[in-house]
């Protein structure tokens, strides 16, 4: 009867545990598409991972003024040459599947530039709008590994 009893537990956890499987799969892929973006110039197909138009965006100390105000944000300060935009990559990678419609994640970047790269942490709260993955909330907290090692 314990036997039976295990069984049926693992049974109706294994469903469970391989949605959260694919639904972090399916957070990753709107990181990796993300990152692919920015690295190509593509500020647009990078703003695709944001909740539009509702995004909440902190960096700086400073609340970004919507979907539209952090991608005019992007393109003012980044866009123009590669140089200035850099190479961005995302790592140490957490997520933390909060409900079926909400998940935590947080990871480290790095934005590689000639002059001042960047190093930091995103912490991002998806939600599951649509069918599909996008980040409702995003908190960004960098600095400049050059000051940083002085």
């Amino acid at each position: 009867m314990k036997t039976l009893a295990a069984l049926l537990l693992f049974a109706a956890a294994t469903p469970a545990h391989a949605d959260e499987a694919t639904e972090k799969a399916a957070i990753l892929k709107v990181v990796a598409d993300m990152e692919a973006a920015w690295n190509r110039s593509d500020f647009t197909g990078y703003m695709a991972g944001f909740w539009n138009p509702g995004v909440i965006f902190v960096s700086g100390g400073k609340i970004q003024d919507g979907w539209q105000g952090t991608l005019d944000h992007y393109v003012r300060d980044y866009g123009g040459s590669p140089e200035r935009r850099g190479t961005v990559h995302f790592y140490d990678i957490s997520i933390d599947i909060l409900a079926p419609d909400a998940a935590l994640l947080i990871s480290h970047y790095n934005l590689a530039r000639p002059e001042r790269s960047q190093e930091g942490v995103n912490t991002r709260l998806f939600r599951k709008i649509g069918g599909r993955w996008v980040i409702a909330m995003n908190h960004v907290s960098s600095y400049d590994p050059a000051a940083a090692a002085k």
